[in-house]
């Protein structure tokens, strides 16, 4: 079961963060700021997989964002590497080439894409697909909402 998704640069700032259990704040910090740390120093041929404490952590470099997936430890590392590129796919279909600024301006957007993957750390959705279709009515329903405003005001 997936613990937590990160997302940060190669600076180490973070862009989305998603915690899928309770954890105290000052925790959250703690692992943040370590496990950035830890995958910041390694190098680039080295093993995608850490041990952290009582957890395995997956993660993977795309251009200059790092995807960063905590796991249970028996948890498949593969299925995880899995997720996070297709994650990424769904970002990169609808952004057409998604980069760190995307992320950045239109974070809703990134956090409803990985809601629609991922719900309550399990995989919800394996279909790009239904995932974007579910996103195109979401953003039909946010442009009518829009409009309908505009037209009262």
């Amino acid at each position: 079961m997936i613990q937590y998704i990160f997302l940060f640069s190669r600076h180490g700032k973070c862009r989305l963060q998603h915690w899928y259990h309770a954890v105290p704040s000052k925790d959250k910090k703690r692992i943040y700021r370590d496990l950035v740390s830890l995958i910041l120093s390694r190098k680039s041929r080295m093993c995608h997989f850490l041990e952290y404490k009582d957890m395995k952590v997956v993660y993977k470099r795309y251009a200059s964002l790092f995807f960063c997936v905590g796991i249970d430890t028996n948890d498949n590392e593969l299925i995880v590497l899995e997720i996070i590129h297709r994650y990424v796919d769904l970002l990169d279909k609808y952004f057409g080439s998604v980069c760190e600024l995307d992320v950045i301006f239109n974070y809703e957007k990134a956090y409803y894409i990985l809601d629609e993957l991922v719900l309550g750390g399990e995989i919800q959705e394996t279909s790009k697909k239904t995932v974007l279709k579910a996103i195109a009515t979401q953003d039909r329903e946010e442009e009518e909402e829009l409009s309908g405003k505009s037209k009262t005001s």
